[in-house]
């Protein structure tokens, strides 16, 4: 039976999209080292990313800022989820998606609450959808470098809540969270 497993990043960021990736394991991937990605180290994270993508199929799904604050966060992830399978090149039959919601219009699949850390596909993808969006919110703290987002990722530490404070928002915060709105708020 072809499985697909399916997790999101960044529920809980201040900044930047929700990611989410859909991965199908082939035959010659080591199972060993596929964990929950938040117990693993930032650089150990992109050695095993780079290993899952050579020994499997798998696809990322976004969703913006925007659609965040359009939608709410539990719906966006779940537009992540549901577009990262859209973009799979193989039809999975199964569908694992971490967590207790599945994206509406999805058939054939199951939740699992901590299926990052019970699944081996979907930690897997936790991996992938996590290297993924650290990448890419580390590309934009080069433009945007008054956050500390090369190093949080958009999480609200106490480098970016300083400064958020100091120098506002950036059209890359999620207004609708209640640090940045607080901040246009005042």
């Amino acid at each position: 039976m072809i499985t697909a497993g399916v997790d999101e990043v960044g529920r809980g960021c201040l900044a930047g999209p929700v990611v989410s990736a859909a991965v199908i394991l082939k035959t010659t991937v080591n199972l060993k080292l596929l964990k929950d990605s938040k117990k693993l180290s930032f650089k150990k994270r992109g050695e095993i990313a780079r290993h899952i993508k050579l020994h499997s199929t798998y696809a990322i799904g976004i969703a913006s800022v925007e659609e965040i604050l359009k939608l709410n966060i539990l719906q966006a992830a779940l537009l992540s989820m549901k577009r990262a399978v859209k973009k799979l090149t193989i039809n999975p039959e199964l569908v694992l998606i971490d967590g207790n919601f599945a994206p509406k219009g999805l058939t054939n699949f199951k939740t699992i609450i901590n299926g990052d850390e019970k699944i081996k596909s979907i930690s897997a993808a936790s991996i992938v959808a996590k290297v993924f969006r650290d990448q890419l919110m580390i590309k934009l703290s080069e433009k945007f470098n008054n956050y500390a987002w090369e190093s949080n990722f958009g999480y609200g530490t106490k480098a970016h809540l300083e400064g958020l404070k100091k120098f506002g928002i950036t059209s890359h915060h999620r207004k609708g969270f209640k640090p940045v709105h607080k901040i246009l708020s005042n």
